[in-house]
């Protein structure tokens, strides 16, 4: 009985030397539960715990700078509801609406967020988030003018304006300047929206051609007229850009955008800003 009592004695004793021995294997690193940690941009923002976002605030109600140097409007009060949901705060840049493309690219900011529509074009820069908002377009002519807009090719032979680097830019110098219908030098383009309002007011150009709830705020502050709402000369909805390729933040950036509609977050701020 000695001896078996001894030789079990034995085997224990190697039995936990044998367990000291096996390495213990690290935890996989994880965020939120099971989810892996995020990687790339995604991995930087949250790192950081900041969204640096472009935008160009001269579009009300969607961006714009109120007296105290507050950004306000819709997309402002929306990619706040982002940053919330992110976990991170959020630092917006103003700048021209024709550099915020280049300035993802170049890594100046994380996003855009600024009425901006997901062309084509633009998608072989930079990548887009699903639509938060589909959108119209207007043409605006002066508060006595005699213009009679009942479809977008209506404007064909007539002075007209555009924010530089728009849907609406592009859509004037390939549907009527490229078909000849309208001279190249009846076209002006306009880094602020709000400059080209009053020179259709001043008489230096017969129309401008924008997005429809920023024409219909321009219009009232500058006593102009709103000729035509149309869908036409507008492609798809607005959407966040953000750099190319990155997909973890695209997927996140969708899933906040998708509940923020869901829960009712976007219709409120919708609300908020005075857009139906």
């Amino acid at each position: 009985m000695k001896k078996q009592a001894a030789i079990y004695l034995l085997l224990i004793v190697a039995l936990l030397a044998l367990g000291a021995c096996t390495p213990v294997r690290p935890a996989a690193t994880t965020t939120g539960g099971d989810a892996p940690a995020a990687t790339g941009k995604l991995a930087e923002i949250q790192a950081a715990g900041k969204l640096v976002v472009g935008t160009s605030a001269d579009y009300p109600p969607y961006e714009s700078i109120d007296a105290d140097g507050n950004f306000v409007g819709f997309d402002m009060d929306l990619i706040r509801a982002v940053g919330a949901e992110l976990g991170v705060e959020v630092e917006i840049q103003d700048m021209p609406f024709d550099t915020l493309i280049a300035s993802v690219q170049e890594g100046k900011i994380d996003a855009v967020i600024a009425a901006m529509q997901a062309t084509a074009e633009r998608d072989e820069q930079v990548d887009f988030t699903i639509p938060y908002r589909m959108t119209k377009d207007a043409f605006i002519g002066a508060g006595d003018t005699t213009i009679v807009i009942e479809q977008a090719e209506d404007a064909a032979g007539m002075s007209i304006g555009a924010q530089t680097g728009t849907v609406q830019e592009r859509w004037i110098q390939e549907t009527l300047v490229a078909a000849g219908l309208t001279a190249a030098d009846q076209v002006s383009s306009y880094e602020r929206a709000d400059l080209a309002a009053l020179d259709v007011a001043n008489g230096r150009i017969e129309l401008l051609l924008m997005d429809a709830e920023p024409a219909v705020a321009l219009a009232e502050q500058n006593g102009l007229k709103i000729l035509l709402i149309t869908e036409t000369t507008a492609e798809g909805g607005k959407s966040i850009a953000i750099p190319d390729g990155e997909t973890e933040l695209k997927a996140e950036l969708d899933r906040i955008i998708q509940k923020l509609i869901d829960d009712g977050t976007v219709q409120r701020i919708q609300e908020e800003n005075g857009l139906p």
